[in-house]
């Protein structure tokens, strides 16, 4: 682009800036051009796009004076106050100098250790001691001083300002250091011969309004501004749900296409639906506050035939089974508790539903907790989607089936089964899909089919139950290639702008 056609294509903002780039900052520049800081910063990154001037950061840091220090600086440092009193008492209490300097607590006690450090006073059987001679009270102290020099440059302190900034650090509001942006101009060698051209773009016409289509000679004979379409201009973010939303709207369609209705459930359970009623042992491991989180209450039991059964099933076991073979506490089933899992949902479901409901298939989403030792893909909560499906005729294939097709669905095309242990499933089985990233397999998903011990007590007869219940937090880390499961909860509004919707 000619010098001619980068004149014709300023805007009126880069217009007003560009006679003043020989200043030497952002706040000469803004009352030469009567402009503010915004409309200056804008118009100087348009004429860089231009290649007109190149802008450049300078970071430093600034010690500056704080609240408390602009009071100091007027009325004195509590120290010299009450030193300014020992000159006058020579001897005081405790008590009568905090009364008569009127310093508050913290300034009094402040002031008296700064005193004692610089040997200018001393403390016996509860009075006040003055130990300095008229000429070191007469002498400002360094942190007078450095008040006084305020603001400076941190990193050229002397080593006197830096013994003084330390001591006035241990007080509040006195000083604050601050982290300083200077924008450094410098004008390109077209930049030059724009500048120096002595070409006037005044007068072009800006914008096509309705009145001028309406009027030709308003128009006619005229020249228009040239814009460049090529120039970057800032992004534009619209509103969006949180990419964790999404992700969780885009699993329920998955679940719903594949014939599934969604199961909800509280947050909160009884230690009954939690554990009991999916044959958790009372005296398992998981059942101790170093995994499950309690809540100090209790809450009641569902209809007495579910408890006998899931109670019998407990001590006795059924179909030939021999149970955990010990006596199952009630009140033990009764503790309240932040649900561990969502396959509680499905116990409830479970036993609630009707003969004639079958066969069925149900999906759940949402927040477990755990009491877990937070690191990159464990935390206290656990984001998960259960699924279940009661079919006289359903099997380990059909279970493995779903598992993957839903994978496949979500994205993750390499998956893997092994062997697993759960204390409701016979057999079961875990679910890892292939990180490329970190080139392993991360777990996702644990599942199984319901042991008759889980089913019979809650269904009346012992029928085949497929169940999973995926970590779906650690599909989303695969999914955005988040490397920590902590920062699906981050509230970083930059990240969250560049997010990548879910679309498959």
């Amino acid at each position: 682009m000619n010098i001619k056609k980068i004149i014709e294509s300023l805007s009126p903002n880069e217009q007003k800036v560009l006679p003043h780039l020989g200043e030497k900052n952002i706040i000469d520049i803004c009352k030469k051009s009567n402009l503010d800081k915004v409309a200056v910063m804008r118009a100087l990154e348009y004429l860089q796009n231009k290649k007109i001037v190149e802008l450049s950061q300078e970071k430093k840091k600034i010690v500056e004076i704080g609240i408390n220090g602009a009071f100091y600086l007027k009325r004195g440092l509590p120290e010299r106050r009450l030193l300014n009193l020992l000159d006058d008492k020579k001897i005081i209490s405790l008590g009568e100098a905090r009364k008569q300097s009127k310093l508050s607590q913290e300034e009094f006690k402040a002031s008296i250790g700064a005193l004692k450090q610089k040997a200018l006073v001393g403390i016996k059987n509860g009075k006040i001691i003055l130990s300095a001679s008229k000429e070191d009270i007469s002498r400002k102290m360094l942190e007078e001083l450095f008040i006084e020099s305020l603001p400076v440059d941190y990193d050229f302190l002397l080593p006197e300002q830096s013994h003084a900034l330390k001591s006035l650090q241990k007080r509040k509001d006195i000083i604050q250091v601050k982290e300083s942006k200077t924008v450094r101009i410098s004008i390109t060698d077209e930049g030059k011969k724009v500048f120096h051209s002595g070409i006037n773009s005044r007068g072009f016409i800006e914008e096509v309004t309705p009145e001028m289509l309406k009027n030709d000679k308003s128009w006619r004979g005229k020249k228009f501004r040239r814009y460049d379409v090529t120039s970057p201009v800032p992004g534009i973010y619209g509103g969006k749900r949180h990419f964790v939303n999404q992700s969780m709207d885009h699993a329920r369609r998955i679940w719903m296409d594949m014939g599934f209705k969604e199961m909800t459930g509280d947050l909160v359970q009884s230690s009954f639906w939690n554990f009991d009623a999916l044959f958790t042992a009372q005296d398992h491991p998981v059942r101790e506050i170093h995994d499950t989180f309690f809540i100090n209450k209790k809450m009641k039991l569902p209809e007495r035939k579910i408890v006998e059964a899931v109670k019998r099933s407990h001590e006795k076991g059924v179909d030939g089974s021999k149970g955990w073979n010990y006596f199952w506490d009630e009140e033990e089933a009764k503790k309240m508790c932040l649900r561990t899992h969502t396959t509680c949902l499905s116990a409830q479901t479970l036993a609630n539903l009707k003969q004639e409901d079958l066969p069925a298939k149900f999906f759940a989403m949402g927040i477990n907790f755990r009491n877990e030792t937070v690191d990159w893909k464990h935390g206290f909560e656990l984001l998960q989607t259960e699924g279940i499906v009661i079919d006289k005729n359903a099997n380990f294939r059909n279970l493995l089936g779903y598992l993957k097709q839903f994978a496949n669905k979500m994205g993750f095309e390499k998956v893997r089964f092994r062997p697993a242990y759960f204390p409701y499933t016979e057999p079961s089985v875990e679910g890892d899909v292939w990180d490329e990233e970190r080139e392993e397999w991360v777990e996702y998903i644990a599942a199984g089919i319901f042991r008759p011990e889980v089913t019979e007590p809650l269904l009346g007869k012992s029928i085949p139950v497929l169940a999973w219940g995926p970590g779906f937090g650690r599909m989303l880390m695969q999914f955005y290639k988040i490397k920590d499961l902590r920062d699906l909860q981050e509230n970083n509004i930059t990240k969250l702008r560049k997010m990548k919707f879910w679309i498959q």
